[in-house]
């Protein structure tokens, strides 16, 4: 999911894609840590997903306070 697609969520959208994010992120470690993950750029991959969110949750936030 790009930029564009996430500023068009609203912001109750967004914390859920966050928080499906974060989950995934977590499975993630814990499969790379029993070393069940085979494709480990899924964690990279995922981290931009989630610094991507991130920052469109802080634009919206910084918009509605008016700086």
């Amino acid at each position: 999911m790009n930029a564009t697609e996430l500023r068009n969520k609203s912001t109750q959208e967004l914390k859920e894609e966050l928080e499906s994010l974060l989950k995934a992120q977590f499975n993630l470690r814990m499969q790379k840590a029993t070393q069940q993950l085979t494709n480990t750029s899924q964690l990279s991959s995922v981290r931009r997903a989630i610094a991507r969110v991130r920052t469109v949750l802080n634009e919206k936030q910084a918009e509605n306070t008016g700086n």
